[in-house]
């Protein structure tokens, strides 16, 4: 369901470019300044709003499929500067939210025809899912192979979708996040910091079309941050 559009707060494009620069804030924690622990701990509370705006995305998209494949399309173009940059097979996080999405698409479908088929659908997707996050990295023991975020954080974007206003949204959040906290480590907790910005969602989109920005944002900033660490690596 849709959250309900208020005259005060902020918008989905203004929550994108806070998160944005979070995510940047932690990025650079992690490959400039990995002394500042802080900067990781702000970090946190970048996904938060990014699983939150997918799960608005998927609500509001006038073409699914298209949506889905344009994720995973820059999904892609961030592994392959993963892969040359960093020599890494780690999942960015747009793998994991296309992975969200696909199970946002199967559960609704479900939901609305409530066959034995699409039932059968989902639980496979699901368990397709569950074996990508917490199986697959064992049975790739050579290679740094892991999904961003892990289950809990394909699972957040669906949660927050499943609610049936604001109020459901934040609550299911909270509870996804600190699942995802209880699975992983300490520093997940500081990613509830989150539910006070997303409170002040007023349910409008924004004026200007930043869509692409926010794609292509990603992968740029990623071989910037790592053309910088060469830089002070010489």
């Amino acid at each position: 369901m849709a959250t309900k559009t208020t005259a005060l707060g902020l918008t989905g494009n203004q929550l994108k470019i806070i998160a944005l620069i979070l995510m940047t804030i932690d990025h650079m924690g992690a490959y400039l300044l990995p002394q500042y622990t802080v900067l990781r701990l702000v970090g946190r509370l970048s996904m938060p709003i990014f699983a939150w705006a997918i799960a608005e995305g998927c609500y509001y998209t006038k073409n699914r499929l298209r949506y889905l494949l344009t994720i995973a399309l820059f999904a892609a173009v961030c592994q392959v500067v993963y892969l040359i940059f960093l020599d890494s097979y780690y999942q960015c996080i747009l793998v994991t939210f296309s992975l969200s999405i696909l199970m946002i698409y199967v559960v609704d479908l479900a939901s609305k025809k409530q066959n034995i088929l699409t039932l059968a659908l989902m639980g496979a997707v699901f368990c397709g899912i569950v074996y990508v996050c917490r199986f697959l990295p064992n049975d790739l023991p050579g290679l740094d192979y892991r999904i961003d975020y892990g289950l809990m954080g394909v699972l957040l974007p669906v949660l927050i979708y499943m609610g049936r206003n604001k109020s459901e949204k934040l609550l299911l959040a909270a509870v996804g996040l600190t699942a995802l906290a209880l699975t992983t480590n300490y520093s997940q907790w500081y990613a509830l910091l989150s539910l006070p910005l997303l409170a002040l969602y007023n349910g409008k989109k924004g004026k200007m079309k930043l869509k692409y920005l926010f794609y292509l944002y990603y992968p740029l900033h990623l071989v910037a941050i790592y053309a910088i660490s060469m830089l002070l690596n010489k």
